[in-house]
């Protein structure tokens, strides 16, 4: 019988560093999922390609430690929730 993944067992925000980074995924995940809906896919990749490269610039001095994926994830999810607030002013 294969094996099937099962997702961790994690309460968000987390309690340690690999926990916290799954959180902001998810957290990530879901802003972008919500922006699919409102905006075209060359829209959504210009703006994927602007909010990554916005947040790396910010987080750079933390680049060599283990709290930097978690950052940007969390970065790029306050970004995406940002748009998303402004898009629902617009009616969208």
């Amino acid at each position: 019988m294969p094996l099937k993944a099962q997702e961790p067992d994690i309460q968000c925000p987390g309690m340690n560093t690999i926990e916290m980074r799954w959180c902001a995924s998810i957290a990530r995940n879901e802003s972008r999922e919500a922006l699919k809906e409102k905006l075209s896919l060359e829209i959504l990749e210009k703006w994927e390609q602007a909010t990554k490269e916005a947040c790396e610039v910010a987080y750079a001095p933390y680049l060599q430690g283990t709290i930097y994926p978690q950052m940007v994830a969390t970065c790029d999810d306050r970004l995406n929730r940002a748009l998303l607030e402004e898009l629902k002013g617009l009616g969208r």
